[in-house]
């Protein structure tokens, strides 16, 4: 008997990589749960159900989305954080869950840097600099010199404190001297609002967000914070043509899985991810809606996070601003 439990002891270590593998050679064997820490029909919300449905198909499993708004994305955040590592629960998760509210708020219900694993960059949301026409600037120019003879008299408009719309526009006060006060709204909604109607004279908005105004002239665009300008707005300059280099900011969405999950199955993930992606027909419905489509590498994910920290923390520490 001895002899037999000493044999079968040595045997596990060599038993136990022969089930992680046959699990994850059977996977997703039943439906994925993919939450967006969003309510239903919002930008991130869009992305998860456009590629969620492409993924759904490849993987012969139903993708159900989740929408678990609140607590600046912590609520959702924090389920997925507490969710089993078995493939079966993914996050939406954009800087704001990961970026920004770690430096933002004093205590969070999660850890953005120990509770989750990157799988993919799924999409870009670039920022715009708009305005309403009746504002009297033709160009990004006419604006910073407006703003720069005019210290602390303009404001902006954004879609919250913290969010990636508030923070671009004080990476743009940073970078191009300016002093403008911070009109913070509960969505870009309402703020788009105030900037039609003009009670707000400007705002920072991704082109998903604005594009029903930009289209039908109630905003003017004067300039985008990204690298290159944007196929939907092929006439608008980038910040970086007009001499602001540093002046790129995204709201950036991506997929995330808890910490646990084995490394075979974050690679599934983010190849069936990364094709649905690149399926012909969801990247068209993508750039039609303003997102900059891109599926990337779990590690090329990871690299990009702790870059964007480096950045926006500094800038969030220097302005001093918190939400708790």
């Amino acid at each position: 008997m001895k002899k037999y439990l000493s044999a079968l002891l040595l045997a596990l270590p060599l038993l136990a990589p022969s089930a992680a593998s046959a699990q994850a050679a059977a996977y997703p064997s039943k439906p994925l749960r993919w939450v967006v820490p969003y309510a239903a029909g919002g930008g991130s919300d869009f992305l998860a159900r456009t590629i969620g449905q492409a993924l759904a198909a490849r993987i012969g499993q139903p993708v159900i989305i989740d929408n678990k708004p609140g607590g600046n994305t912590s609520i959702g955040a924090s389920d997925v954080a507490r969710s089993p590592g078995d493939g079966y629960t993914v996050l939406s998760a954009d800087n704001g869950t990961l970026v920004f509210n770690p430096v933002l708020y004093k205590s969070l219900t999660y850890n953005a840097t120990k509770d989750f694993t990157p799988v993919t960059l799924m999409g870009r949301f670039p920022m715009i600099l708009v305005v309403n026409p009746g504002f009297g600037v033709n160009s990004a120019k006419e604006f910073i010199a407006k703003a720069k003879a005019e210290p602390g008299a303009l404001s902006f408009a954004s879609a919250g404190a913290g969010s990636p719309h508030h923070l671009a526009m004080e990476l743009l006060n940073t970078e191009a001297g300016l002093s403008m006060v911070h009109v913070p709204y509960r969505g870009a909604a309402p703020a788009l609002g105030d900037v039609v109607s003009g009670q707000v004279p400007a705002m920072m908005v991704d082109y998903a967000a604005g594009a029903a105004f930009i289209r039908s002239g109630k905003l003017k665009p004067l300039a985008v914070a990204h690298a290159s300008r944007l196929a939907q707005l092929p006439d608008v300059p980038t910040f970086a043509e007009l001499g602001y280099k540093s002046v790129e900011a995204a709201a950036l969405v991506g997929m995330v899985a808890p910490a646990s999950t084995p490394a075979d199955i974050v690679a599934t993930l983010n190849k069936r991810v990364v094709e649905s992606i690149k399926d012909p027909e969801v990247h068209k419905r993508l750039v039609e809606f303003g997102v900059e489509p891109v599926g990337s590498t779990a590690a090329e994910y990871a690299e990009l996070l702790r870059t964007e920290s480096q950045r926006w923390h500094k800038l969030i520490r220097d302005l001093n601003i918190t939400l708790d």
